[in-house]
């Protein structure tokens, strides 16, 4: 698949775009020595801790509070650690520039960000996998437009984020539609830019998040926007962590101790969707409660697998993908899984929400 020369795909200015801060942008330089150098060398081969200490202490992402949301609801244990803090934080380059500011220990990502941060030289890993059957995003169309399906991309601007799981919805449906990247303007952009540049004209299709799609089409359907559904899957929810937290015995005992409870938090959000829209999506997304249903109709059931095999194979076509159209250089994706903490999440939840 060619690399495209249009102005919105040129590689050095889309990849300081994204990254946005100069420690990150730093990263790039000699980016495939670094990557290769990094590898899974780093990562502590030490057995988990059976018990984690007293005093060890964790810095975690919960974009929009959801996880103490989760956790408060679903009346879990104490977590046998401290959070110093919970960052409300989400975006793939974020996190990853959080972790590289060291301001961030753990996060809950897509599969995308882990691939993005390979290529940057930094050293994290995958501690825990959620699989997602159903897509997660569409594609939102701006004001007037007359596009209506992925078909109708070509020549068109659309917001492309190389880091996050809307990149690489966007790369595997353009895929599918036979389409090749010099025939569609990249425009790069954060998932956060996306609904400005929708709104202003500035890109003609953005990839929306299932939970944003019901405000937007609000205030704009009636002004001639639209949304494109495909069955392309973002097929990862995962969390993972920089390796220098890893490497520390008491941390990573603590995200040991963490798995179980991201786990049993998305099983009861997902079992108790009438509560979750009240408590989440009315009281904290300002959405009516008919949104809100229209959102948790379309939830994945939480499954977290035994074995890591199907999420790797997925990983490793995802870097592949990425590595056809020039974004990142290809490599094996299994050195960004950590197997320690493999099936650990499976084991705390019940036989249904493992397969």
């Amino acid at each position: 698949m060619p690399v495209s020369r249009t102005p919105g795909v040129d590689r050095r200015r889309f990849l300081a775009s994204l990254l946005g801060v100069t420690a990150a942008a730093a990263g790039l330089s000699g980016c495939a020595e670094s990557s290769a150098a990094t590898g899974s060398e780093g990562a502590s081969a030490a057995p988990l801790a059976d018990k984690v200490p007293a005093g060890t202490s964790l810095k975690i992402a919960s974009f929009q509070n959801t996880q103490q949301l989760q956790f408060k609801l679903a009346k879990l244990p104490e977590l046998p650690f401290t959070v110093s803090n919970w960052l409300n934080i989400g975006a793939g380059p974020d996190v990853i520039n959080a972790f590289r500011a060291k301001s961030l220990d753990l996060a809950n990502n897509a599969g995308i960000p882990p691939i993005q941060a390979h290529f940057q030289g930094f050293d994290a890993k995958i501690v825990a996998i959620n699989i997602t059957r159903k897509p997660n995003y569409l594609f939102a169309t701006k004001p007037g437009s007359d596009i209506r399906s992925v078909e109708d991309f070509k020549g068109r601007k659309l917001a492309f984020s190389q880091g996050q799981a809307q990149g690489v919805v966007l790369l595997r449906a353009l895929k599918k539609a036979g389409l090749e990247y010099d025939e569609v303007d990249l425009v790069p952009l954060t998932s956060n830019q996306f609904l400005t540049a929708l709104q202003s004209g500035q890109v003609d299709i953005a990839p929306l998040g299932n939970t944003q799609a019901p405000a937007y089409l609000a205030q704009y359907e009636s002004k001639g926007a639209r949304t494109i559904t495909t069955d392309v899957v973002d097929l990862l929810n995962l969390l993972w962590a920089p390796v220098s937290v890893l490497d520390d015995r008491a941390k990573a005992a603590a995200i040991a101790a963490y798995i179980p409870q991201w786990a049993q938090g998305q099983v009861w959000q997902y079992e108790n969707p009438d509560v979750w829209n009240e408590e989440f999506y009315v009281k904290t997304q300002n959405l009516t409660l008919a949104q809100a249903r229209s959102i948790s109709a379309l939830a994945n059931k939480p499954l977290f697998p035994p074995s890591w095999d199907e999420a790797i194979k997925w990983e490793q076509e995802t870097a592949d993908l990425l590595a056809e159209g020039g974004f990142v250089k290809k490599f094996d994706v299994g050195t960004l899984f950590d197997h320690r903490f493999e099936g650990i999440a499976a084991k705390s939840v019940p036989a249904e929400y493992r397969k």
